[in-house]
């Protein structure tokens, strides 16, 4: 009964674990693909425009479209052409577009991982249900224990990394790359010229309150939970 009740609190933990990492790769998802003018704002505020060959923001914002298509996998390549300058020609260079390779298995990976981590709740809660487990009264404390690990962990890291940006932001690309492809040169390179270390840093703190929130709001609501215990899986809170 006791091997029982830890194997109980276990699958509660790992369900709380689990769904950090959901959140935490469905925020990237929403900022990166379902704030609507997110990209012209942060375009227009640090006046990328300015720094590319004559183009207009209609365009600019229609590549940036297909950038992101082929980040998530629905685009077969990033040869993406459009006028620039007067002319015709393909935005993206070589070494770019190498890099955006990598950058598309970091971005697919997380995707799997999140995948991965439905699954994983899901099979947590199987067990549970099977085991005949007290769903309401285990999972909102081990959740919340779970969550907060994880949401402290991320914290800490936020509040070194938010002491010198730049300097994690290199440290990143090292550990999640292998090469030097990474390194951009504004003078021949587009990429580093629409996307500057400032849209990063507005990227990443926006990431951070969808997180944040999203984390807060199921924390409290486990949190409740917790302090009104249940008696069984389907009533809480009764005397």
């Amino acid at each position: 009964m006791k091997s029982m009740k830890l194997l109980h609190g276990l699958a509660g933990f790992i369900c709380g674990i689990c769904l950090t990492a959901v959140l935490l790769i469905t925020s990237v998802e929403a900022v990166a693909y379902w704030t609507p003018g997110y990209y012209e704002k942060e375009y227009t505020k640090y006046q990328v425009l300015n720094d590319l060959p004559a183009m207009t923001m209609e365009d600019l914002l229609i590549v940036t479209d297909e950038m992101m298509d082929y980040l998530r996998g629905d685009r077969e390549d990033l040869h993406v052409f459009t006028t620039m300058g007067g002319e015709y020609r393909e935005f993206f260079n070589a070494r770019e577009i190498a890099h955006m390779e990598d950058v598309r298995d970091l971005f697919l990976g997380g995707l799997f991982i999140r995948r991965a981590a439905l699954f994983g709740i899901l099979l947590c809660l199987a067990f549970l249900i099977f085991t005949k487990a007290n769903l309401l009264k285990i999972l909102p404390k081990t959740i919340c224990l779970g969550m907060g690990g994880v949401f402290l962990i991320a914290g800490v890291l936020g509040g070194i990394i938010s002491t010198d940006f730049n300097k994690y932001f290199v440290i990143f690309h090292h550990i999640f790359f292998d090469n030097d492809l990474w390194i951009l040169d504004p003078a021949t390179d587009m990429l580093i010229n629409i996307v500057p270390e400032p849209f990063f840093m507005d990227t990443a703190f926006r990431i951070l309150g969808v997180f944040g929130g999203s984390v807060a709001l199921i924390f409290g609501i486990c949190l409740y939970l917790w302090r009104k215990p249940c008696k069984t899986a389907f009533t809480c809170g009764e005397k």
